[in-house]
């Protein structure tokens, strides 16, 4: 526990710098996302290199403060977003995140990347007008790592037998058209 404890700080450090701070692509730069092709040179973008691969079966925090994996939503596809509520990019996207959880097309989960624990995100939810979402908790970084990335946010979509289908590393709209066509991929 104690060396946990020792890292905790550098996870946090590596996670804040990881933050994805540029602004959106334009449109244009947007309208070839659905190709399958990596995440551009600046590691942004749509990321198909590790399609068909299961989810890690890492533990993190439910919304209940209950244990689970992403294998516990199995089923139905996953759109899983990994965030902060010290990120602006992450705080950017969430509104679309609850319109498209609305919507119901696809389970949406949001595990906070926060180490201030339960109260600082619930504080953070209760300042939103954020109708559906939840957010569960990855406050060690455990998800992240097992997932191998380190931008915030990343977002990966599961397919219903939790097999990831590609990974969104920045911000996105989630509730247009474009991601319409890239969630049904799941199907």
């Amino acid at each position: 526990m104690r060396l946990s404890i020792f890292f905790l700080p550098i996870i946090g450090a590596l996670a804040l710098a990881a933050c994805d701070r540029e602004k959106a692509p334009a449109p244009q730069a947007q309208a070839n996302e659905t190709a399958p092709t990596p995440a551009s040179a600046s590691g942004k973008g749509i990321d198909r290199s590790q399609a068909g691969k299961a989810a890690p079966d890492t533990a993190f925090q439910g919304p209940d403060g209950e244990e689970v994996t992403l294998a516990d939503f199995a089923g139905k596809p996953v759109l899983a977003n990994l965030w902060a509520t010290w990120c602006a990019p992450c705080i950017a996207e969430l509104p679309t995140l609850d319109a498209l959880a609305r919507r119901g097309d696809v389970q949406v989960v949001l595990i906070s990347q926060d180490m201030g624990g339960r109260e600082a995100v619930d504080a953070f939810f209760a300042k939103r007008p954020l109708k559906v979402l939840e957010s569960h908790l990855d406050g060690d970084a455990a998800l992240m790592m097992a997932l191998n990335t380190s931008t915030l946010p990343t977002t990966i979509l599961y397919d219903s037998e939790g097999k990831e289908v590609w990974r969104m590393v920045g911000e996105k709209d989630w509730a247009g058209e474009e991601a319409a066509k890239l969630i049904a991929e799941a199907r």
